[in-house]
């Protein structure tokens, strides 16, 4: 079986920043070449950084891990190279949506954007440039792996025998919580969109005044991802854009801006700077609805009015059929599974083991989507303690070790077959 190492760096999620050490390289050199695809140096050391990261107890210098490292950057690129064989595209859409959740992510474990700038030497915007192309091709090794491992099972005897063969080395199933919820988007008033679209006016205003439309959009702009950049977008390819936004992008000349367009995150204000048959560049200035403090509250009094309900006899299950706006959850009675206690954030964490089982939480912030603000309430249905794992109450998290493990000796048998069919040479 491939080393568990490198293992887990082919299946490190997609959006991960290769660490700050990667920038301070002044010397770079290639230390292996995969077909047409290279494994630089830098590439080494922002991995290893990575894991010093996760583990301050991790030695940079140990030769194994440097060794383990370079192989799984070497098998990353064999499944890069064998996906563009392949043919496997990645929409820039989805590549726009990785960078903006892999920047929230930044800003919220380093504190500030101001403070991801110092730490990286480079704009939010330069950073989103940079990483780019690492992120399309993140994207292209999880497509491939997808249509390649996701669909292996293990049949019960599968499972039954991977049990009776490693029960003794399974670690025990950590602490955890089986919770519910009832999700309710914040949606902007009547009044409150009415205001929201003044300002929008307001800012259109100030353009036709002369105002530099890149101040305005870092001043006001909710687009962390473009704000910075003076909300510039760069080229986007046909279709790839909202179609209230591209449909207002397309029908402007280049430099003129539009009258405020409203689209599912807000109201832009959009300036096309150049456009083609295939593709458009502009940039825009977006003021978001349903964020403000008076439709929070109304959202808040909606779940607690339903906590309540739930308090006084009503089947938390059924308030969630009902009344439930996450449709992913609705239809199960707002089942979100069987969750370890140690995956959950820190705050929500406390919050949860502060609940008895049965009690339901007050109404908390909740982001799925970033174009649908909203609160939910969660019920602690039970707790699980920690214990060593059985078939009769653990079978499904068996069956998914597994999977794992079979899905590990599939893919050990695919990069061998890879590299028999792609050059690989490295030259360290």
């Amino acid at each position: 079986m491939l080393n568990i190492i490198a293992l887990l760096l082919i299946a490190l999620p997609i959006l991960t920043l290769p660490s700050i050490a990667q920038q301070s390289q002044v010397l770079d050199k290639i230390v292996a070449t995969v077909g047409r695809e290279i494994v630089l140096q830098s590439d080494i050391e922002g991995r290893i950084a990575m894991f010093m990261q996760q583990n301050p107890k991790v030695n940079p210098n140990d030769p194994e891990l440097r060794r383990q490292v370079l192989e799984a950057l070497i098998n990353e690129r064999l499944m890069v190279t064998k996906a563009v064989e392949d043919s496997i595209l990645v929409q820039d859409e989805e590549i726009n949506q990785s960078l903006d959740f892999m920047m929230q992510n930044m800003i919220q474990t380093y504190g500030s954007e101001k403070r991801v700038e110092d730490l990286y030497g480079m704009s939010v915007s330069r950073i989103r440039k940079n990483y780019r192309e690492e992120v399309r091709k993140q994207l292209l090794v999880e497509r491939l792996q997808q249509q390649r491992f996701m669909n292996i099972k293990c049949s019960n005897r599968e499972v039954e025998d991977f049990y009776q063969q490693y029960r003794d080395s399974i670690r025990p199933i950590p602490a955890s919580v089986e919770l519910a919820h009832i999700v309710k988007h914040v949606k902007p008033s009547a009044d409150a969109k009415e205001e929201v679209k003044k300002l929008a006016l307001r800012i259109r205003d100030s353009l036709v005044k002369g105002i530099d439309f890149a101040e305005l959009a870092k001043r006001h702009s909710g687009d962390p991802g473009s704000a910075s950049s003076g909300g510039d977008l760069g080229w986007v390819d046909k279709g790839k854009l909202v179609s209230e936004y591209e449909r207002a992008a397309y029908d402007l000349q280049s430099g003129e801006t539009s009258q405020p367009i409203e689209t599912p995150f807000g109201f832009h204000i959009i300036q096309t700077i150049e456009k083609r048959k295939d593709a458009v560049h502009t940039r825009h200035i977006l003021l978001k609805l349903g964020g403000s403090s008076d439709d929070k509250k109304r959202v808040e009094t909606i779940l607690a009015e339903l906590k309540e309900r739930n308090a006084k006899g009503e089947s938390f299950e059924e308030l969630a059929k009902q009344y439930s706006d996450e449709k992913e959850t609705q239809g199960f009675g707002g089942a979100m599974g069987v969750i370890e206690l140690n995956r959950l954030p820190a705050d929500l964490k406390f919050i949860v083991e502060s609940l008895p089982e049965g009690g339901v939480s007050q109404p908390l912030p909740y982001m799925s989507d970033p174009t649908k603000p909203a609160m939910h309430i969660i019920l602690k249905k039970k707790s699980i303690a920690e214990h060593s794992p059985t078939l009769a109450s653990d079978f499904k998290k068996i069956e998914q070790m597994a999977v794992q493990q079979k899905q590990g000796k599939t893919m050990e048998k695919f990069l061998k077959e890879l590299r028999s069919m792609i050059p690989v040479q490295v030259t360290e």
